[in-house]
């Protein structure tokens, strides 16, 4: 079976920041060969291998050539090369192509012939993959959005109503009934099914009651975990030989289908825009979390969506606050960043501040936490 390295390098950065100036230009079809870089770097050289012999062994599948090389989009940002790998894993897991599955199941290490073939006799199944944009629902970066909550939490002592664009299956929106270790801290449902441990720098975020009093979603295509073919494409999307995250996302599932989460069909700018108008109780938190998701909104809608943040903020008051908790990468994607804005009414409202450096896939948190401020501030 094929691998996956654990998280080892502690600047977890490094790789996105190595690789950036690689990004962007040229031939769509060799951003198959960048994603296989930052696949090995991220621990996975069997995901690095697979998506290398794609590459070399595309012309196989003429029509999915064609679509690689006119792709509309920015490759890195659309996660081009990502969705042909699952569409690839999604192919081995389902047996049809015998060399591909032995391949995957570690029985022979011939990826251009494996793959090659698959391309070939798989291109129309490919080509389905590849026009739909990524759908991971990574249950790790739950525990950044908790220790970010816990923040919340220890300065405003107040329930959250929790909003998350770009949900997908909902399982961030169950990050309460997951017990999470962050840093020695332990935050979440102590006897949960799903513990969640990210590897940990720097100091742990504050202990806090984080409660959730309500939480509901939004998503263009929600995913509904009663259908099989909605779990198998989730785990598809898991990269091969990643066992422990394979092993996560199996409970999380289980735990959702127990007690689905909210999570609506719908666009995000008019979703939101029409949740932050709704009333907000007194002494509630209202908190709107996304993950891995700017990236995929067209321009015109992200501005939509970041418009209406900033207006619901300047109607928060110290009995109503509002808080946006972004798990995203930066301009340049050198780097994966938490980050936090809050609102409340007072003076100093509407500063965005960097949390964390995260792993893309939340295995990881390097902590920062809020910034010292001046004792005259603090006073």
């Amino acid at each position: 079976m094929p691998t996956v390295s654990p998280v080892s390098d502690p600047d977890l950065g490094g790789a996105a920041r190595r690789l950036a100036s690689t990004a962007g230009g040229g031939d769509p079809r060799d951003d198959l060969l960048r994603q296989s870089q930052v696949a090995r770097e991220l621990g996975s050289p069997f995901v690095s291998d697979v998506l290398a012999a794609a590459r070399r062994q595309l012309a196989r599948a003429p029509r999915l050539d064609a679509r690689i090389a006119g792709w509309p989009f920015d490759p890195a940002r659309s996660a081009m090369a990502l969705r042909l790998n699952a569409g690839l894993h999604a192919l081995a897991r389902r047996g049809t192509i015998a060399d591909l599955s032995t391949l995957y199941a570690g029985r022979h290490r011939n990826f251009d012939r494996a793959v090659g073939e698959a391309i070939e006799l798989g291109e129309q199944t490919l080509l389905v993959w590849m026009d739909h944009p990524t759908q991971t629902n990574e249950v790790r970066r739950s525990s950044a959005f908790m220790a970010a909550l816990s923040v919340l939490a220890d300065q405003h002592g107040l329930p959250f109503e929790l909003f998350e664009v770009g949900a997908s299956a909902g399982l961030n929106l169950l990050l309460d009934r997951y017990a999470h270790d962050l840093g020695g801290v332990a935050c979440g449902q102590p006897d949960s099914g799903l513990r969640l441990t990210p590897s940990w720098q720097g100091p742990p975020p504050p202990r806090a009651d984080v409660r959730i009093a309500s939480a509901h979603g939004v998503d263009l295509r929600p995913l509904r975990l009663e259908d099989p073919h909605t779990c198998e494409r989730l785990m598809s999307y898991v990269w091969p030989g990643d066992e422990v995250r394979a092993d996560y996302l199996r409970r999380a599932m289980r735990l959702a289908r127990a007690a689905p989460p909210a999570v609506d069909r719908q666009g995000a700018e008019t979703w939101l825009a029409e949740r932050l108008e709704e009333p907000q109780a007194p002494g509630t938190m209202r908190v709107v979390q996304h993950s891995m998701v700017l990236q995929y909104l067209p321009d015109a809608e992200r501005r939509t969506v970041l418009g209406s943040l900033l207006k619901a903020g300047r109607n928060a008051t110290p009995d109503r606050p509002m808080a946006r908790i972004g798990l995203e990468w930066n301009r340049d994607r050198s780097e994966v960043q938490l980050c936090m804005t809050q609102w409340s009414g007072r003076p100093g409202d509407g500063r965005r501040t960097i949390l964390a450096i995260c792993h893309p896939y939340g295995a990881a948190i390097e902590w920062r936490g809020l910034p010292r401020l001046p004792a005259s501030v603090q006073a």
